[in-house]
């Protein structure tokens, strides 16, 4: 067998390969793995491991990045259609020239994979959603998300990273069966300390396979996963963006919110909303006078 080495892409052979996986850690014969399109955690014995060959790597991609440029398109469409209505609205229905301005829901995400955290805000600034990222192992960020919290004042947070479930470690309803899941809660209820009010800061929390469940009682507004399936990588980006780019004085029903992301109901859930931007008036540009 080819040396295996961090970093490198591979599949479980005792699962037909059916996810790809990114080598994160090798310690003797067992090796973590993290997944390289899914938020999935996962730990194999070094002989079960398959390197993917190139092909198969970029034929995996290519589909991936479908998936992702739907949702993309999808939302963009969204976004059309709320932005002619916010113009209809600031303009009173006058076909005059529109001169508002929005100010979108800011973000602060903390993500578990530095790798997934650079691509997440690829997208958001994609989107034209106002970002601020850091990267923290799951297990530390509930010791730091309320300092954070306190220091970007968001309107919107998201923690999340890599999580699964284990069987032989308990049934479904067993928080101790979940790798991250209890992670997450925690940095969610230490982040209801500072900001107590779910209209006042949303909060999605999780990753693939999450106690759904356990996640939302601790206080987040949405959250992961309801069926225990895993989900994409970009999912809560595509969730969050979504509140972000709605007027804060529209509610938001879940449907709306998980159509535009890739996993949809069975892997994300949470509690109908508000959005969180604003429109001003006049959209002033200073004009600088020449001599």
């Amino acid at each position: 067998m080819e040396d295996i080495k961090v970093g490198q892409i591979v599949g479980r052979a005792s699962y037909d390969c059916d996810v790809m996986f990114r080598i994160h850690r090798i310690k003797g014969n067992e090796v973590e793995l993290h997944g390289e399109e899914i938020r999935l955690i996962a730990d194999a014995p070094l002989d079960d491991l398959i390197i993917l060959e190139d092909e198969d790597r970029k034929e995996r991609k290519k589909k991936d990045k479908l998936k992702e440029e739907s949702c993309y398109h999808l939302f963009r469409q969204e976004r059309k259609l709320i932005r002619e209505k916010n113009e209809f609205d600031m303009t009173a229905g006058y076909t005059k020239k529109n001169n508002h301005f929005e100010m979108p829901g800011k973000v602060l995400h903390i993500d578990g994979d530095p790798i997934y955290l650079k691509k997440c805000t690829q997208v958001y600034d994609k989107l034209g959603v106002p970002v601020y990222g850091v990267h923290l192992a799951e297990k530390e960020i509930s010791t730091q998300v309320a300092s954070l919290v306190e220091m970007i004042r968001p309107d919107l947070l998201v923690i999340t990273g890599h999580d699964a479930y284990s069987s032989s470690k308990g049934n479904l309803d067993d928080l101790k069966a979940y790798r991250h899941s209890k992670h997450f809660a925690d940095a969610v209820k230490e982040a209801r300390k500072v900001v107590p009010y779910m209209d006042h800061l949303m909060i999605f929390a999780g990753a693939c396979q999450s106690h759904f469940q356990s996640i939302l009682k601790s206080g987040a507004n949405f959250a992961s996963s309801p069926e225990r399936v895993n989900i994409h990588a970009l999912d809560p980006v595509y969730l969050v963006s979504k509140i972000s780019m709605t007027p804060f004085n529209e509610r938001i029903g879940m449907w709306e919110i998980l159509k535009t992301t890739i996993s949809g109901e069975k892997g994300l859930g949470g509690l109908e909303s508000y959005g969180s931007l604003r429109r001003g008036f006049p959209n002033y540009s200073p004009q600088v006078k020449e001599e």
